[in-house]
């Protein structure tokens, strides 16, 4: 067991919509009787990309004493579960992430993604 960053869902404020899923691509979280989950503490990098994408900020990032990541058990996760996943889109060109690199970002309370081709033209507002 180590200190380490690891997702917290507030299971109060998570709708089970759903949206975290797809941006954890280690496959650390999953729906289980309507809300958000980590499943697996091991599968969890703390990188938080599903943190910018919830609707209701359900999550956030706590530090805890937890098992280490697993990179071998993230690996194994990836294979079993390729070609498994909802594709992100762009909020204003409708690229996908098959198409282009995609973040997360929030503004005025509202979870976006961005791919890097719109990206300048946020950054230049």
């Amino acid at each position: 067991m180590v200190m380490r960053s690891i997702v917290k869902i507030n299971e109060e404020l998570c709708n089970g919509c759903g949206v975290c899923i797809s941006p954890c691509a280690e496959g650390a979280l999953e729906l289980v009787n309507g809300k958000a989950r980590v499943v697996r503490e091991e599968l969890c990098d703390g990188a938080g990309f599903c943190l910018g994408v919830c609707p209701v900020g359900a999550l956030s990032l706590a530090i805890k004493d937890v098992d280490s990541f697993s990179e071998d058990a993230a690996t194994e996760m990836k294979t079993r579960t390729a070609g498994q996943y909802k594709p992100q889109i762009c909020s204003f060109c409708s690229n996908t992430e098959d198409d282009a690199y995609l973040l997360p970002i929030k503004h005025k309370g509202e979870a976006l993604w961005s791919c890097t081709c719109c990206l300048p033209r946020l950054i230049h507002r």
